[in-house]
């Protein structure tokens, strides 16, 4: 293989490993644990984790919640 070759595989690579990652983050954020601990060994199950909505009480479901609460006038609540 070539030096071109080679970087080219190196930068795919890391590039395909970051976003695997970001998935990942994303379905574990979600609260979908076993979607996240079955992504280990089946990576699409992180891609359907991802794209499900939140569980309720999750850190993104909480983190909505929140910021929801901080936007909403003083006097609304």
């Amino acid at each position: 293989m070539t030096g071109l070759e080679w970087i080219l595989i190196v930068t795919l690579g890391v590039l395909y490993f970051a976003l695997i990652l970001t998935v990942a983050v994303v379905t574990f954020r979600n609260g979908h644990i076993a979607l996240g601990l079955l992504g280990i060994v089946f990576p699409v199950l992180w891609l359907v984790g991802a794209v499900l909505p939140p569980r309720s009480r999750s850190a993104s479901e909480v983190g909505s919640y929140q910021r929801d609460r901080a936007t909403a006038a003083p006097g609304a609540l």
